[in-house]
């Protein structure tokens, strides 16, 4: 007798602050939507702001990785397969402090929640991104080192790859999010063997997960796609579909997910 599938629907979203987000009905959103996984970004939250709401979903299992700064960064992880492992950060101090990184062990692959620094701030936010891309590629070679080879990497990446994965590139060279180093990066994961999910099915332009707020970017779809779903190529056979959720409103970036079935 067959035994049935293992199906894990997962989705990432930068929420731009949980709190703000659950005023603007994130908790009907996540019961209507009924992920097996979902990864937030950007919760700006340590547990003790939050009340038990979100932080005992019913079903699921909640993780938490939060910024010693109140009201910045910090990664959070619902979860209704029961991990076999849960890990906070890199191990690494100057981003650990930054709560930017969970790592969910499941029996049928390891998924890797990031939140990956932003460097439109300063030429020392960039080099903390750059180096923390550097740091963040070694921590999955030795992840898989250790035989834990099938790997997701999800989250808010905070680079466009290519032309199309922005609205209007040549404006947007020199700006961090889409320098040629940035992207440079995303080139090097695909080249340690990882596959971008939603390209896998959609090739076409005016695809986008960010817009700019203060323009009203969004109502005309003038807009980045920095967020993402990697997997590693063995995971390929798995992979049943990659979508943007570009309808679901509450920040300045939408959810984006994939199902994978074992």
């Amino acid at each position: 007798m067959k035994s049935e599938a293992a199906k894990y629907n997962l989705i990432s979203w930068n929420v731009n602050g949980i709190r703000a987000a659950a005023r603007k009905g994130f908790l009907d959103w996540f019961k209507k939507e009924d992920p097996d996984v979902l990864c937030l970004q950007e919760t700006k939250a340590q547990p003790e702001q939050l009340g038990p709401e979100l932080l005992s979903v019913p079903g699921y299992r909640a993780d938490w990785s939060w910024a010693e700064k109140k009201g910045y960064s910090g990664v959070a992880t619902y979860s209704r397969p029961r991990p076999v492992d849960v890990a906070q950060g890199l191990g690494i101090a100057r981003y650990d402090c930054e709560g930017r990184v969970l790592a969910h062990h499941f029996p049928e692959f390891s998924l890797f929640n990031v939140y990956f620094p932003n460097g439109k701030r300063s030429p020392e936010r960039l080099a903390y991104k750059m180096d923390f891309y550097a740091d963040f590629l070694k921590t999955l070679e030795r992840h898989r080192k250790k035989g834990r080879d099938k790997i997701v990497v999800c989250g808010d990446v905070n680079t466009a790859h290519k032309e199309i994965d922005l609205a209007r590139p040549k404006e947007n060279r020199l700006v961090s999010g889409f320098l040629p180093q940035e992207c440079a990066w995303i080139d090097q994961l695909i080249a340690a063997d990882f596959i971008d999910a939603f390209r896998e099915f959609e090739k076409g332009p005016g695809h986008y997960t960010w817009w700019d707020m203060q323009s009203r970017a969004r109502e005309r779809n003038v807009g980045w796609r920095i967020d993402y779903f990697f997997i590693s190529a063995n995971l390929r056979p798995h992979l049943r579909k990659a979508s943007i959720l570009a309808e679901v409103m509450g920040s300045d970036h939408c959810p984006v997910g994939v199902q994978l079935i074992f």
